[in-house]
């Protein structure tokens, strides 16, 4: 049984137990698939971040991704606890601004951010704006002008480091489709373009290195490395910057076979690896953004699943199937990712076999864990898939026509609905009768 599991809460019952709430009750009073949110998990993350900067006595911001999960109740949450959050689409924008967040505390991200989606930010006045290509200087100055306006804006780079992870996951290396080649003089002449602009107030630079990732060096070496580029630009031109932000891609636990340190050790190591380099350089000390992501929603996050059919193949394994899979969570069909899985009404009852578990949806690649160890399960059981929380429902679809699940917030017994269960209706609502003649 894997440290994971160990460490979770169960009730008198014996059934799995989150945030004070019985699994067995949520799946009765919600139906499943259901994807459930620890809220007091999200909370003690995010004061864990904001703790390490104020031990170390620096100015910070902690930027929730919220690429790893969105909705209205989850900003609201993000700004209960002083958070900032970064978007990635219009689409984040417009739930943030729903969502009451205050726009000051948004950062935009993105490769391809259209003209109206940098009109909205202009228009609602977010707090920064992430360059990331010289296509999007022209096209926000462009905005700019036309508004009579002006943004904040950082300038994301690649600092030439590869971490060590999938590579879909890799996104700080030279070669990648994001940001400024610092070793090219790309970032160089984007910084002069936008110094150029009065309409532009450049805050500072960023870098993400990528995702779940276990060392620490990475993320010292791309520390330092944005310093000493900052302390190249103070002497050529006597820019000084106001923020360094670091990005995000701490690794958290999926299964037995992870062992990362807590995520807010990377923030510490990164802060100090900092501290050093400007004291060294002769430089102000910048504010530190992060935008952990996964490491705030993903262990916050369980997946609730109802057996139904079961296949057995002599020799070789059994299939135990669930009444969700690929369209609630396809990262382990999309690169092989890892999960582990409890039985919901007694998550450490004896081991009896190990299967596949695997989802409902008309793909063999539709498997949710390959080899789990459970005790003997029956159709009606709950299986509690564990550290969903981030590019689960972030990534769902609506494969196969089958609805989204709902998603249900938890904290200190009660539970609320953060996102209704789609329905049959849903799935059809955009669509137009076929009226072409021949």
């Amino acid at each position: 049984m894997s440290n994971q599991i160990d460490q979770l809460t169960t009730n008198q019952a014996g059934h799995l137990e989150i945030g004070g709430c019985d699994t067995l009750d949520l799946a009765k009073e919600y139906g499943t698939p259901l994807v459930v949110y620890d809220v007091k998990s999200i909370r003690d993350q995010i004061h864990h971040f904001q703790k390490v900067f104020e031990d170390n006595d620096v100015d910070y911001a902690v930027s929730y991704a919220s690429k790893a999960f969105a909705c209205i109740a989850m900003f609201q949450l993000i700004n209960q606890e002083h958070g900032h959050i970064d978007v990635v689409s219009g689409g984040e924008l417009y739930t943030a601004i729903q969502a009451g967040f205050p726009m000051d505390h948004v950062s935009f991200h993105g490769n391809n951010k259209s003209r109206e989606e940098l009109e909205m930010a202009v228009d609602h006045q977010i707090g920064v704006i992430m360059l990331d290509n010289f296509h999007e200087i022209d096209l926000l100055k462009q905005v700019l002008e036309e508004r009579n306006s002006h943004i904040n804006v950082m300038l994301r780079v690649t600092p030439g480091v590869s971490a060590h992870t999938h590579e879909y996951d890799q996104t700080g290396q030279v070669d990648s489709k994001f940001g400024f080649d610092l070793k090219s003089g790309q970032a160089r002449q984007a910084l002069d373009q936008v110094l150029a602009d009065p309409r532009m107030t450049m805050l500072g630079i960023h870098a993400h290195i990528g995702s779940q990732i276990f060392e620490v060096k990475g993320f010292e070496m791309a520390a330092t490395t944005l310093v000493d580029t900052l302390g190249d630009w103070h002497e050529e031109i006597g820019y000084t910057a106001k923020v360094v932000n670091v990005g995000g891609g701490f690794g958290i636990r999926y299964t037995q076979a992870d062992d990362p340190i807590a995520p807010e050790m990377f923030v510490d190591a990164i802060v100090k690896a900092i501290k050093k380099r400007t004291h060294e350089l002769g430089l102000p000390m910048p504010a530190v953004w992060i935008e952990p992501g996964r490491s705030i929603a993903g262990p916050a996050g369980y997946n609730l699943y109802t057996v139904g059919s079961r296949k057995d193949v002599p020799g070789i394994r059994s299939y135990v199937t669930v009444d969700g899979g690929m369209g609630d969570n396809i990262r382990p069909a999309l690169y092989q990712a890892k999960y582990e899985a409890v039985l919901a009404k007694n998550p450490k009852a004896p081991i009896k076999e190990t299967v596949r578990v695997a989802g409902k949806y008309c793909e063999s690649g539709d498997i949710l864990i390959q080899k789990q160890d459970l005790p003997a399960t029956q159709p009606g059981d709950v299986l509690a898939m564990l550290a969903t929380g981030a590019y689960g429902y972030a990534m769902a679809s609506n494969y196969n026509r089958n609805p989204r699940p709902a998603v249900v917030f938890v904290e200190n017994g009660h539970s609320q609905v953060a996102i209704k269960r789609e329905s049959f209706e849903d799935l059809v609502h955009l669509d137009e009768p076929f009226n072409l003649s021949d």
